[in-house]
Parts: structure tokens; sequence; C-alpha cells
């Protein structure tokens, strides 16, 4: 499936209002997007997850802008406009002013080439949102588990169990809905906490590890591919593909073939 064009803002408040499910999932260079424009995946997500399943970190904090940018240009190459691309601003590039939110994420859109931002945060940071969404940049709300958090978090757990914590998440959901952003993602929350926020917002909700209810599912696509080791896949992952035991058995058998002089054979090779 090659599809064109890409999805738009309006195409997906239409999908939400039609109960149409959207599918997003993350990609990192112009092969994943190349991958995301054959199967026709609505939005490409250039995550700041970059720092834990590209660079080997143990969380998504050490990523830059200038990376973000460099990982979104090969994705758009790949993508060829088949898809909706967001991109993550990461750590830091947000949280200091409204002003510096604003240059870096038009440095995402303008250098990189994507059509939006994603930003973690909720009620703290709706001005700066909404400062962004006045620049002509569209933003998407992230809310519920925050990797960027994952220190004052304790870890990467789940969020908006009891009553106050499900208060303050709506309460966050809302306060982005009036800051102008076009979509939430909510990540890490139980499914009636993140079915309620699909029920009262009027913007796209597409969850990742918050079940089955809201209006889409984005998933990274290490995981989906079944890239990752095992020990560390998430419960609300499911993989798709056995990704990492067929790469790991072709190298098996390339080493073996190597070793036993079984590659390259006279056939595989050029002759005078």
């Amino acid at each position: 499936m090659n599809r064109l064009p890409a999805p738009t803002i309006p195409d997906l408040l239409r999908r939400k209002l039609e109960r149409r499910p959207i599918s997003m999932v993350t990609a990192y260079d112009a092969f994943h997007g190349s991958l995301l424009r054959e199967a026709g995946i609505d939005i490409a997500l250039v995550g700041d997850t970059l720092g834990m399943v590209v660079q080997g970190h143990e969380s998504t904090l050490p990523v830059t802008v200038d990376e973000m940018v460099y990982h979104t240009r090969m994705v758009a190459r790949g993508l060829k406009g088949s898809a909706l691309l967001l991109a993550d601003m990461p750590f830091l590039s947000y949280q200091p002013s409204p002003e510096t939110a604003i240059r870096e994420a038009g440095r995402i859109v303008k250098e990189g080439g994507a059509q939006g931002v994603k930003i973690e945060g909720g009620r703290d940071y709706a001005e700066t949102m909404k400062r962004i969404v006045s620049s002509m940049i569209p933003v998407m709300g992230h809310i519920g588990l925050l990797p960027q958090k994952v220190h004052s978090m304790g870890g990467f757990r789940v969020q908006g169990r009891g009553d106050a914590e499900a208060k303050v998440i709506l309460e966050d959901a809302r306060a982005l809905v009036d800051a102008g952003v076009f979509a939430l993602l909510v990540e890490g929350v139980p499914f009636d906490l993140a079915r309620r926020i699909t029920h009262e917002v009027p913007v796209p909700v597409i969850g990742i590890g918050a079940g089955p209810y809201t209006d889409g599912q984005v998933l990274v696509i290490h995981d989906l591919m079944g890239w990752t080791e095992s020990e560390r896949i998430p419960r609300f992952v499911r993989p798709f593909s056995r990704g990492r035991e067929d790469a790991v058995r072709a190298l098996t058998d390339f080493r073996r073939e190597v070793e036993t002089r079984g590659f390259p054979k006279e056939t595989e090779s050029y002759s005078d």
C-alpha cells in the first residue's frame, strides 16, 4: 500500500467523529519511513524514544533538538508525504520559556520537515503550547505517563490510578485542548480513564498503554516489529513480528557460513 497524500489534521478530527481508528507508529530513519509508507500508517512520530531504542540510553533525556531535526529529515525522505509527520520536542527544548519553545519547534518544522510537534506535560505547559499553536505550528499534547519526568515520577509506572491522580490528568487534558492542541497522546493510564478522556475532549486521543477505547493507537516501531529484547517489552506491547529472532537467526547463519567457507560460493562471485 502506498497512500498519498497524508491525512491532514482536519481529516483526523473527522476520523474521531466517524469513529474510524487512527494508526500511529514511531520512525527514526528513511527505512522506517518507507515501511510506514508501504503499510499506510496514518501518523509517523519521530519520537525522542530514539534516545533509548537507537542511541542505547536508559531514558529519553539526553536527546537534543539537533538530533531530532536530523532523524526527522531522514524519516521525511522515506515517508514521501504518505503520513502526517510529527516529531517530539526533547527535554529542555520547551521547558525554559515559551520563546525557547517557539524557536526550537520552528527548527523541527523548518529544518526537519515535521508538520507538527508533540510536547509532554499538562497544565503547566498549556500556555507554552498555546504560544506555539499561535505561531502556526500544530501541537499534539502528551499526558499521563511522561517519559521526560521519569525521575520525578519514580520510573515508568502507570499514572492516574485513584481519583486524585485521575482528576489531575483529566484537568490536564482539558487545559491542553483549551490551549489549542489538535490531538492528545495519553500514555500509561488505566483504560477507564483513557476512555473518559476520549469521550470528553473534542480532539483525537491516541493511546499507548491506555487500553482499547481511545481514537487511535501508537507503538514504538522496535516493539511492534519484535526488535526489542523480550525482557524490555512493556506489558501493553503486542509484537506483530519476530523481527529480532529472525535477525539473530540470519546473522548466526551468516557467521556459520563464513566460518565454514560456505559463503560466498563461486556462483555468488564475479569471474573474468
